[in-house]
């Protein structure tokens, strides 16, 4: 690969584009700061944020540099993208003119300044600018992020799909998923009590998903908060026989109490953390004894900088991490930089590896994706393909229930 030069950067070489697949690969230490494309001393300014919707329902940030770096973020709330992208314009003029490479001092900035603190949404810009931000210093040093955050402390990341059906697992498991998540079975939306049919029903689902995929892969079963507290209960007793990877979500996360109990009454682990933001939200989780895996979003709860926070509280508890991704390819490849430099690293979440909005996709070998050696997220868009994905109006779901009209949780 032929190096970049500071000339050709500074002249603007693929803007837009992060100029990931042209960087040197495998720099590290004294090399790689000698080599690096951008010189601590040299000057780098955030120039303009560009957002842009992307089907199915999420919103990719790019932040420019005058030296022609671009970070790649993936600021967004499931059904409030619209909402977010203003909220990060209205973070824009704190950036522009800055320098990108003070990474945590603009997490402090933005969140602190903001007064009222916290929340999916401020939190969920934060986290975009975050991403983006680490992109662009790894790539001014042309190191992956990983190595800025201590180095790699596994050679490989593992992953997991989604299968609702015997038929999809087997499928995922030919393309070399060895993890899967699924839902309870259900043939009405949950009712606050079920019935012994509709609990069968449920148990019996997950067994035929388990005898599908055999006692060699790992099945983690959420319940999307949308379970009572008394027939979550009900539903893991029965479920205990499988041993799934771990229940997600057994109820509403809002009351960390009625998940520590559901924690003491069961031997399965406990999984949660897509609705719960930065170290303050995940402090009570830990202190209670709610969950013994956490899962951060890293489009929710604060970026790279507080999940790897998070992560060192999770390891003084003995909890492990997955991190929660049903978004897109930035939101992936910031997940896989955090977990090749954290020790207690479970499995990571994903709905799409990259085809159709990455040159180079991620690929799946024996449930596993190696290491990106590229420097920042080590992803780059591609541009031609994603002409094709752009503008959504997609919106959460709406459930009610079927006999009388009452809204339930989906």
């Amino acid at each position: 690969m032929r190096p970049l030069s500071r000339r050709s950067l500074l002249a603007g070489a693929a803007a837009g584009l992060g100029w990931t697949a042209l960087a040197p690969d495998d720099l590290a230490g004294e090399q790689a700061l000698k080599d690096a494309p951008i010189a601590k001393k040299d000057p780098l300014k955030i120039t303009k944020l560009e957002m842009f919707l992307v089907k199915p329902r999420w919103l990719f940030l790019k932040v420019h540099t005058n030296a022609g770096i671009v970070g790649l973020g993936e600021p967004v709330v499931e059904g409030r993208a619209l909402t977010v992208r203003e909220a990060v314009k209205e973070i824009e003029p704190y950036l522009v003119g800055k320098d990108p490479r003070q990474v945590a001092h603009h997490w402090q900035a933005i969140y602190r300044h903001a007064f009222y603190r916290g929340g999916p949404i401020l939190t969920s810009a934060l986290s975009g600018i975050d991403q983006a931000l680490w992109d662009i210093k790894g790539k001014a040093l042309g190191v992956p992020v990983y190595e800025l955050l201590g180095g790699p402390t596994r050679n490989k990341v593992r992953v997991y799909a989604h299968a609702r059906t015997p038929e999809v697992l087997l499928e995922k498991k030919k393309q070399g998923f060895t993890a899967f998540k699924t839902g309870p079975a259900k043939r009405r939306p949950a009712r606050y009590i079920e019935t012994p049919a509709e609990v069968r029903y449920a148990v019996e689902q997950f067994a035929l998903l388990r005898k599908a995929g055999g006692e060699d892969v790992d099945i983690g079963i959420d319940f999307h908060g949308a379970i009572s507290p008394a027939l979550a209960k009900v539903l893991i007793k029965g479920l205990e026989p499988y041993l799934p990877m771990f229940v997600e979500e057994p109820c509403q996360c809002q009351n960390h109490d009625v998940m520590a109990e559901i924690a003491r009454g069961t031997h399965l682990p406990i999984a949660t953390g897509e609705r719960v933001y930065t170290k303050w939200g995940f402090r009570e989780v830990l202190e209670k004894k709610a969950a013994t895996v956490l899962q951060p979003d890293l489009c929710h709860a604060g970026g790279i900088t507080e999940t790897r926070l998070i992560a060192g509280m999770a390891e003084a508890y003995y909890a492990a991490i997955a991190p929660h991704n049903p978004l897109g390819p930035i939101s992936l490849a910031a997940g896989v930089q955090l977990a090749a430099s954290i020790p207690n690293f479970l499995c990571q979440e994903q709905v799409s590896l990259g085809e159709g909005y990455l040159r180079k996709p991620f690929v799946v070998n024996n449930g596993y994706l190696e290491l990106p050696t590229g420097p920042g997220l080590g992803i780059e868009l591609d541009e031609n393909a994603l002409a094709d994905q752009l503008n959504h109006d997609w919106r959460s779901q709406e459930s009610y229930d079927q006999d009388d009209g009452s809204v339930v949780d989906w």
